[in-house]
């Protein structure tokens, strides 16, 4: 008896190591490429892009970004391949960033910032299903809560080194460059991982029951519910445009407001990721509700209501992000897992990017159908969120 109560213990504590050196890769890797992303427009708008080339770039990278993992996450489950497609496609990804120091003219620079998201799609359904393995070891809120701070950590410090170095040196080429120093170590930390991890699907051992081969109706009714919180977040890039217009700000603080809502998200996911644990799908009630309240105060706030709207969008963006993974893994099979989280992930990018661009029509329009639009697509997953909370707790999983 004593000896399987010290072989639980040991695994759980294996599995801390592994979640915690995914999330310092993780921090490394946002350290590098949110680094980047945080100065992509003004770049390409240097280099002679319109504002509808910057603004297509963008969109079209986060419909990659989200879209292809309806492909990537499928062919991890199929070929059981984790590490390899994980991998790949952060090397994908990440070699594409400082390479952005060679580019000379929009096109190349683009073409750059559409690999980088396709490296993103790539890597994050593989890189989701080893880390659902480990994390049920310590409670699959807390482990997806402590990768997602780690990682918002990162999203945190690269904007402001890159802005540091911009002061400083005044080159955009010297702020790609400077991003090597990075990503070189998530290469480092890639190798260390797949060295002592070499089958993470071990952390959590599984036979897959024959009524579990399809996934479950709960997890598409709640993927409609995450789609519709996606659709009514505004994209930062909307948010930051209309803060410089409309609140009197130096530019120089726009980065500032970001990094808040990065903090926000962070530290949030700590807290809601041990919620979740405790308390289940219900956390995201009040959160939803929360979350909703972003809209008003940053379209129609005076600095602080805007500042405090910033670190809303922040808090409800990086829990949704860290729950969706740990609710999927108590709804679907170990199995399963790389399909349903390139699905429900590649869905709810696609939501996000479909509400972004009703939200940009309507700010065009009227600036109260924005805020109504927001707040309507949250409220109208509470419903939803509701009935899964209700019947989660019968599903396979939260059964063990």
């Amino acid at each position: 008896m004593r000896d399987t109560e010290c072989k639980i213990v040991n695994r759980g504590k294996t599995a801390l190591a592994f979640v915690v050196l995914i999330g310092v890769l993780s921090f490394f890797a946002d350290f590098a490429y949110e680094g980047a992303r945080s100065v992509t427009g003004p770049f390409l708008g240097l280099l002679g892009a319109s504002a509808v080339i910057i603004s297509s770039v963008g969109g079209l990278g986060e419909l990659l970004g989200y879209g292809l993992r309806l492909v990537s996450g499928p062919v991890a489950e199929r070929t059981g391949e984790y590490w390899r497609i994980a991998i790949f496609g952060y090397i994908l990804q990440l070699t594409c960033v400082p390479l952005l120091s060679f580019a000379h003219s929009w096109p190349s620079a683009a073409i750059l910032i559409l690999l980088e998201r396709t490296g993103r799609a790539v890597r994050n359904p593989p890189r989701d299903a080893m880390l659902s393995f480990a994390a049920k070891e310590m409670g699959y809120g807390w482990g997806f809560g402590l990768h997602e701070a780690l990682d918002q950590c990162g999203a945190l410090v690269g904007p402001l080194v890159v802005a540091a170095v911009l002061a400083a040196h005044r080159s955009y080429n010297v702020a790609f460059g400077v991003l090597v120093i990075p990503v070189a170590v998530v290469f480092s930390l890639l190798t260390l991982a797949r060295v002592l991890y070499p089958k993470p699907e071990d952390f959590e051992a599984e036979v897959l029951d024959a009524g579990e081969a399809d996934l479950p109706r709960i997890f598409w009714i709640y993927l409609v519910g995450a789609a519709l919180v996606a659709a009514g977040f505004a994209d930062f890039s909307l948010i930051a445009y209309h803060v410089q217009r409309s609140v009197p700000l130096q530019q120089t603080l726009i980065p500032i407001f970001y990094s808040v809502a990065m903090a926000a998200s962070g530290s949030g996911s700590l807290c809601f990721g041990r919620l979740f644990d405790r308390f289940g799908v219900v956390v995201l009630l009040p959160l939803t509700i929360l979350s909703a309240a972003f809209a008003p105060c940053v379209f129609y706030g005076g600095f602080w209501a805007t500042l405090a709207g910033v670190a809303v969008w922040g808090l409800g963006m990086g829990v949704h992000e860290s729950i969706i993974p740990a609710a999927v893994s108590r709804m679907v099979a170990r199995t399963r897992r790389p399909s349903a989280y390139g699905i429900f992930t590649g869905f709810y990018g696609i939501a996000w990017f479909l509400g972004s661009v009703v939200i940009g029509l309507l700010y065009a329009r009227n600036l109260g159908a924005v805020v109504a639009f927001c707040v309507a697509t949250h409220l109208a997953a509470l419903p939803i969120f509701i009935w899964v909370a209700s019947r989660v707790g019968a599903t396979r999983a939260n059964a063990s």
